[in-house]
């Protein structure tokens, strides 16, 4: 069964390559994506440093039509980043999409390959200092032998990013999958499945689990392949976060940390003092898994993980040597607009997936915000403060840059970049 499956999932792949991406649009566009930006990489895999003369070896692991690729690719090219790109799937109709997608931005950096994440190994490529494998392993009969496949060629010093999906915000999926399994079996032609697929969403009741499931909204644009996708996968799994504590000790790697970091921490949904103090004393492994039961929103759980041994020496920080030489890098944010909005001693409310979080701001979050340009160092923006604040003191400003960093790196709007420091 589980060969027929896997063929079952090639075929889909192949009959609808995801997600649907037209290659003109890279005339007009480059989409951004998490993980696998240069600078998202460097911030939690190299402490935000990465040499740019030091060739940068990337797989991109079921690169689908290459959202991840091309982004990443260009990023490199803009950057003057030296190194290469191997892209690896199976599906020859996504491939043709993604490397039409590549030769639209005349890139040159990438190699790509029509195979097996199991098979990896065989393929003499490799090792490398960075794995992209987004929304693959939760669709392979053996999650844990995929991740394995792929933690065999990558470098002591290197690192991941995955993505797999999330149990709670994927509630009543899975029953609605069951029942289109049921009335439309797989044996039927594609196209019937997805006409019988789009005739159960038109009549699902109001009180059915996934109808009221605002966070699922892949198949709301019509289009047949994100239907498909969804619904009528043949092989599907999710995660919670103890389940991917465990699938990455089995492959001797460890989390770093999500790339929103919030979302997973149980104080930023909890505000009573009594219930506060008993999640303090959780560690940190079940605090996360306390959170996402709290939010019960994470439709997909996107995150880094290293060789057990790095954990702990990958991410930039306030902490290392020579803080003065980081770089805030803010992200789909404009630092000057948002500083206007802040009101001193009230916090700023950020949206996530319909869910409201309040970030605490330090007095100075303002007048740091404004001058933060993605080239200003931390002590740069220290010395032009100190023009019209000559007392300000290297210890406050780093105490309240910290309160600033912690906010905005939790729900994924800052990351830091390291200037004059080698790479770890």
């Amino acid at each position: 069964m589980s060969s027929e499956i896997d063929a079952l999932v090639q075929d889909q792949y192949e009959n609808f390559p995801y997600p649907h991406r037209d290659p003109a649009d890279e005339a007009k566009r480059l989409l951004q994506v998490s993980p696998s930006g240069l600078d998202e990489v460097a911030h939690f895999l190299f402490q935000g440093h990465m040499d740019r003369s030091v060739s940068f070896q990337a797989l991109i692991a079921g690169g689908g039509t290459g959202d991840s690729l091309v982004m990443l690719a260009q990023q490199m090219v803009d950057a003057g980043q030296s190194g290469h790109i191997d892209y690896l799937d199976m599906s020859t109709a996504s491939r043709a999409v993604a490397e039409a997608r590549i030769q639209a931005r005349g890139l040159s950096n990438v190699t790509f390959h029509t195979a097996s994440l199991l098979d990896v190994a065989s393929l003499a490529i490799g090792p490398f200092d960075y794995i992209d494998c987004c929304g693959v392993l939760h669709h392979l009969d053996d999650p844990g032998a995929g991740l394995r496949s792929l933690a065999s060629v990558l470098k002591p010093t290197g690192g991941m990013g995955l993505m797999v999906y999330g149990e709670y915000g994927r509630d009543g999926l899975y029953p609605v999958q069951d029942l289109l399994r049921e009335l439309f079996p797989i044996e039927l032609p594609p196209a019937d499945r997805i006409d019988g697929a789009k005739r159960l969403l038109a009549t699902l009741p109001a009180t059915n689990p996934f109808k009221r499931n605002p966070f699922m909204a892949d198949h709301r644009n019509g289009k047949d392949t994100e239907i498909f996708d969804l619904l009528l996968h043949s092989r599907d799994q999710s995660y919670t976060t103890a389940k991917i504590d465990a699938l990455l000790a089995k492959a001797t790697l460890g989390l770093v940390s999500y790339t929103r970091p919030a979302r997973y921490k149980p104080e930023a949904y909890i505000s009573n003092p009594l219930i506060r103090g008993k999640m303090s004393l959780l560690s940190a492994a079940e605090q996360r898994a306390l959170a996402e039961v709290l939010c019960g929103n994470i439709k997909k759980h996107t995150f880094y993980a290293v060789p057990a041994k790095r954990l702990g020496r990958t991410l930039a920080s306030l902490e290392h040597d020579g803080w003065e030489h980081l770089v805030p890098l803010l992200r789909e944010v404009d630092g000057k607009a948002l500083a206007q909005s802040f009101q001193p001693g009230m916090p700023l409310t950020v949206t996530l997936d319909t869910l409201d979080i309040k970030l605490q701001l330090p007095p100075l979050a303002g007048a740091i915000m404004r001058r933060i340009d993605g080239q200003r160092t931390l002590s740069g923006i220290l010395s032009e403060m100190r023009e019209t604040s000559p007392d300000l003191t290297d210890e406050n400003f780093r105490s309240q840059f910290s309160v600033l960093f912690d906010a905005f790196v939790g729900v994924g709007r800052m990351l830091l970049r390291r200037e004059n420091n080698p790479q770890v």
